[in-house]
């Protein structure tokens, strides 16, 4: 039986973009009004209660579109900040929109006018763009939209999903309560409640699966993705007195954080990450049992605190600051995000220097070995008897252990990975891209 067709139904504000357009619109619009902050603030009231379906849609469009008092040279500047607002994780996986530009559709009670230029430039074709158009005089200011359009309506996408008719499979990815009314009406498949950006409870408990991010939703489907593996997914231990801002910076790097004031054994066979305050120590019977644990944050000199030789047996790279600056603040976990996202090891303190450049539309494949000699020449056969090209190619060394990285730009099968996996003297093996 053929597989169904798939449709990728996706929300535009606080989803494909980290902000909410029309809000954005009257900080712009509303720049010089006496009376900018109290009217900012009934927008954004009128928005959020309709995304948490606490007043209709339709109402809350009226209201906002009332208070703007905006025009087309605001909206410009709007076009301008939009674009640099995309959803991180959109905005990494460019690729996926252009390979199913026919079935990826922009569904918004936001105007055509902003999200057009927006999501045009990730291939998204303008037919498959719905949204609401702007009423405006012939000067150009912005005076009410369509109200024949049904997507000024409350339960304005169910009623054009109704009328489109697809068919196939749908799924529906949005922050709010109009995105959730698809799943709720039986006209798609599956409602993904998008959290990248926004959180809304009331509609992430009814969710059928909540995303963190954009690839967290390709992963679960099993489709082509920007990076092998959410971060998301990745358990991120903070152990003991650690500034906030330290959390922050790998926070917002999408890991998935967990703050404790001391290491606890139930998290040593699940954990990616740990980053330790000043003090903090790990034995060796733990490291030994942490085998998801890829590197080791120590805010402070990790010498006596952690054993570093068994980290480097283990494949696990430690970033410290022996000096016990305070840039260690940031210093530390910015390397350690670094190293998750380019593979770079450079001012580790066990591992060998290695910067990295990046690079687009190939996989990066990381080989932790032991320094033996001819372990290139077997990672080289394995690629040539899988017929992969490869683009470029790292390898720096310690007494200890190989550090290699391979860049390739062709599509492989998992067999690639095992046979990588298999090498003699193989200690940890990473698909980053």
């Amino acid at each position: 039986m053929p597989k169904q067709k798939a449709y990728y139904i996706i929300d535009f504000d606080s989803t494909f973009t980290q902000v909410e357009a029309l809000d954005e619109l009257a900080r712009i619009s509303l720049k010089n009004h006496p009376d900018k902050e109290a009217i900012f603030q009934k927008i954004e009231d009128y928005t959020n209660f309709a995304m948490e379906g606490k007043l209709s849609f339709s109402e809350s469009l009226a209201q906002r579109v009332k208070l703007l008092e905006a025009n087309e040279d605001h909206l410009k500047l709007l076009i301008k900040h939009l674009k640099k607002k995309v959803s991180t994780s959109f905005s990494r996986n460019a690729e996926f929109f252009k390979k199913h530009a026919d079935e990826v559709l922009i569904v918004s009670g936001g105007f055509k006018e902003f999200i057009t230029p927006v999501v045009s430039q990730y291939h998204i074709k303008k037919e498959n763009i719905y949204a609401n158009t702007f009423v405006t005089t012939g000067d150009g200011k912005i005076i009410d939209y369509d109200h024949a359009n049904p997507l000024s309506e409350e339960g304005g996408k169910v009623k054009l999903l109704q009328h489109l008719k697809l068919e196939g499979e749908l799924f529906g990815i949005g922050d709010g309560y109009s995105d959730f009314q698809l799943r709720e009406s039986g006209l798609i498949n599956k409602f993904f409640a998008f959290t990248e950006n926004i959180a809304r409870e009331s509609i992430v408990s009814r969710a059928d699966h909540v995303t963190p991010s954009f690839d967290e939703f390709l992963y679960v489907n099993d489709l082509p993705r920007a990076i092998s593996y959410p971060k998301n997914r990745i358990l991120c231990l903070v152990i003991g007195n650690v500034n906030p801002l330290t959390i922050s910076i790998l926070k917002n790097d999408g890991l998935s954080i967990r703050h404790k004031t001391s290491f606890e054994e139930k998290y040593v066979k699940d954990v990616g990450i740990i980053i330790f305050g000043e003090g903090e120590k790990m034995d060796r019977e733990q490291l030994k049992n942490a085998a998801k644990l890829k590197t080791i944050g120590y805010l402070g000199n990790a010498k006596n605190k952690i054993d570093l030789d068994l980290c480097t047996k283990q494949g696990i790279v430690v970033f410290d600051d022996p000096k016990n600056n305070p840039r260690n603040i940031d210093f530390v976990p910015k390397r350690v995000a670094d190293f998750m996202n380019t593979g770079a090891t450079y001012l580790s303190s066990n591992f060998p220097n290695l910067q990295l450049p990046k690079i687009d539309k190939s996989h990066r494949l990381i080989h932790i070995h032991k320094n033996v000699p001819g372990i290139m020449a077997k990672i080289n056969t394995v690629f040539a008897k899988h017929d992969i090209n490869i683009v470029s190619q790292f390898l720096m060394t310690n007494p200890e252990i190989g550090y290699a990285i391979t860049d390739i730009n062709t599509e492989y099968d998992k067999q690639l990975f095992k046979s990588l996996k298999k090498i003699e003297h193989t200690i940890k093996f990473r698909v980053l891209y």
